[in-house]
């Protein structure tokens, strides 16, 4: 079963790591004490499920991108690789989602009737509402027009190609006067600012974190289109997935990770260490900071800030509220367990509980979207993805004998 993290705000219609014996490498990926051989490219394809199409393809090219990226080729990090690919997408660089169309046309209306909010920032008012619905009912052709091309969409990225062409036809046609002083509407990057789509291909990777790893020149439409190939699907996808290092004991976390954000696992640990010196009822979805939807932290404190503020004045510890911001920016970085903030949080833990610190728990955070028939939570994904995980492994045992 392929599951999304595409979420439905707006038009949105999308959603050093320890094993046992092994230890971590200086670069996050899982390494064994006792150099666990690297599997050669021809044999990942034996890893991959039976009822898969080109299993050999989707091998070579799976060892292609972690020689790129400097991954070891062990069975470990290749099964982490499959299982998460097989649970987001069944190895499909472009899967059809059931009902997709349906769901995109019901969602555009939903948001017209309660007037469109773009990405940019600015409220939409009736009269672009409206005229955005004419576009939909009216374009190219009444014969054929964009409401009727949506519902015949079958697969993600036909869908993100129709609304850039939705939107570029918009560009073309409406323009906002600059003598009212309102914000300008149209623009080369209009497409982009609107796209509802932002999570995609096999792996599906969100297109903030591909911009920032970019492997190739080019403009975002061009991103767009190789995160829908199987080659840039995959290289994303496992740059998204292996590229951090995290002490967990689990892979379990990394799985978690990849649905609710890096290091959501260690920083869910965290605000559960703070809500059992705080005793109160901390969110422990593994989100430090208010982030807006453009990914920046907010201003506002957040209940973990404001927990943190009070424990330490409790306690006396001499931690300002700056600093306490300081080390919250760093949540998405290994660099946060070395802040005075989280180093504070465990011994103070150690003194209040008399336990051992927690590093990673799952974090709870609900999975929502168009694409799934009810909501999920990380979780019932990470648990899924483990199944797989743990399916592969067995698989590479049976070729080993």
């Amino acid at each position: 079963m392929m599951i999304s993290r595409l979420t439905t705000r707006g038009l949105k219609l999308g959603l050093c790591l320890v094993l046992g014996s092994l230890m971590v490498g200086c670069d996050g990926h899982f390494f064994n004490q006792n150099d666990e051989p690297t599997i050669k490219p021809e044999q990942i394809k034996s890893l991959i499920p039976s009822r898969v199409k080109d299993r050999a393809s989707w091998g070579e090219d799976i060892a292609h991108i972690m020689d790129e990226l400097d991954i070891p080729r062990t069975t470990l990090n290749v099964c982490t690789i499959v299982a998460v690919v097989d649970q987001e997408s069944n190895f499909h660089a472009d899967p059809v989602v059931y009902g997709l169309g349906e769901k995109a046309v019901k969602e555009v209306n939903e948001q017209l009737k309660e007037k469109f909010e773009a990405k940019l920032g600015e409220k939409i008012g009736g009269t672009v509402a409206g005229y955005f619905q004419e576009v939909l009912k009216n374009q190219p052709t009444p014969e054929d027009n964009f409401l009727s091309q949506m519902r015949r969409v079958k697969t993600e990225r036909e869908l993100d190609q129709l609304y850039r062409e939705i939107f570029r036809h918009m560009a073309k046609t409406y323009h906002v006067s600059a003598v009212t002083g309102a914000a300008k509407l149209v623009g080369q990057d209009i497409a982009e600012k609107m796209n509802p789509i932002t999570t995609l291909g096999s792996m599906q990777v969100h297109i903030s974190y591909a911009k920032e790893h970019k492997r190739q020149m080019g403009g975002i439409e061009s991103l767009r289109d190789d995160l829908y190939t199987q080659y840039g699907g995959l290289y994303y996808g496992i740059h998204r997935l292996m590229k951090y290092e995290a002490q967990y004991d689990k892979p379990l976390y990394r799985f978690a990770d990849y649905n609710s954000g890096m290091y959501s696992s260690r920083n869910a640990a965290f605000q559960e260490m703070l809500n059992e010196i705080y005793e109160g009822d901390l969110d422990l979805d593994g989100d430090l900071l208010l982030y807006n939807k453009s990914g920046r932290a907010r201003l506002a404190n957040s209940q973990t800030e404001q927990a943190l503020l009070h424990v330490f004045n409790q306690h006396q510890i001499v931690i300002t509220a700056r600093q306490i911001r300081s080390d919250l920016k760093k949540e998405k970085q290994k660099a946060f367990e070395e802040s005075q903030t989280y180093l504070a949080v465990k011994k103070l833990y150690q003194e209040v509980t008399g336990k051992e610190p927690k590093y990673a728990i799952m974090p709870k955070v609900v999975i929502s979207g168009p694409k799934l028939s009810r909501d999920y939570n990380t979780n019932w994904f990470a648990t899924r993805v483990n199944g797989r995980y743990d399916t592969c492994m067995r698989q590479a045992k049976r070729l080993n004998r």
